[in-house]
């Protein structure tokens, strides 16, 4: 059965969604069958992934009761709208609100390899199901200078999702995302969370480009529409691997980096 990462951030603007969409495309191409699932009700990862703006039913519809997972999913993503913001309100006054997802989830993952949850830039309920549903957490900062506090909230919750709902959960580590590592900014807030989580911290940093907002409006993903900042993800991907622990993922990934190489040469 499938494993699951949760992919959250403590506020917007982090790069989360642009990573859950390019790491399924990676992990796609090398060979994995992957889920995504949209949890932030802007639905930017269901745009991402050209999911038709009028797709019923929703996230939101599952986690309400209204239908089941395996009938909202469309082309490998469970697509969210605005209407998961009023589930989630409904979801706040249900016994047992923090498993509904994983309760959701349960019978759709059977013929994935990894399910990739985009979860909303803030840390409430919706952040906690995603965190009671998943095996791994991953974090997003942004290369700035509150990255180390935002990284610290997001760590609280998830203690919190351990703390008798989900004791198991294992946190992959925090990826700086949007940085300029020719500026002292942002080395120096790399510098700060490798001094607080050392090897938690991924090498792989996730430069800042105008191409990203280019490729998702044009539906195009980076590893085609900027191969040299998809090498980026590519990165990313292998070390994600390394610590998921799938090798023959990596191996194959391994000459999708060689390919993409040699055709850039």
């Amino acid at each position: 059965m499938a494993e699951t990462v949760a992919v959250l951030s403590q506020k917007g603007g982090t790069g989360k969604t642009t990573t859950v969409r390019t790491l399924t495309d990676v992990f796609r191409r090398a060979g994995l069958e992957v889920l995504a699932v949209d949890l932030d009700p802007q639905g930017n990862l269901s745009d991402y992934f050209d999911v038709p703006a009028d797709a019923e039913p929703t996230i939101g519809d599952v986690l309400i009761g209204k239908a089941k997972a395996k009938d909202a999913i469309v082309d490998d993503v469970l697509p969210a709208n605005l209407t998961l913001a009023e589930a989630e309100l409904v979801l706040g006054g249900k016994m047992g609100r923090e498993l509904t997802l994983k309760r959701a989830l349960r019978d759709v993952k059977r013929p994935y390899d990894l399910v990739l949850i985009d979860c909303p830039p803030a840390l409430g309920l919706l952040t906690v199901n995603a965190l009671v549903a998943a095996d791994h957490a991953l974090l997003s900062a942004e290369a700035q200078y509150f990255a180390l506090q935002g990284v610290e909230q997001a760590l609280e919750v998830i203690e919190l999702a351990r703390d008798g709902l989900n004791p198991d959960l294992n946190w992959l580590g925090v990826c700086l995302n949007i940085a300029d590592m020719r500026t002292v900014h942002s080395r120096e807030a790399y510098a700060s969370l490798k001094e607080h989580f050392d090897d938690r911290l991924f090498d792989t940093t996730i430069r800042a480009s105008i191409a990203y907002a280019e490729s998702a409006e044009r539906a195009v993903s980076i590893l085609d529409h900027r191969p040299d900042l998809g090498e980026d993800y590519l990165a990313l991907a292998d070390e994600l691997l390394h610590r998921l622990g799938h090798d023959d993922a990596r191996r194959r990934l391994t000459r999708l980096r060689e390919g993409a190489g040699a055709a850039a040469r």
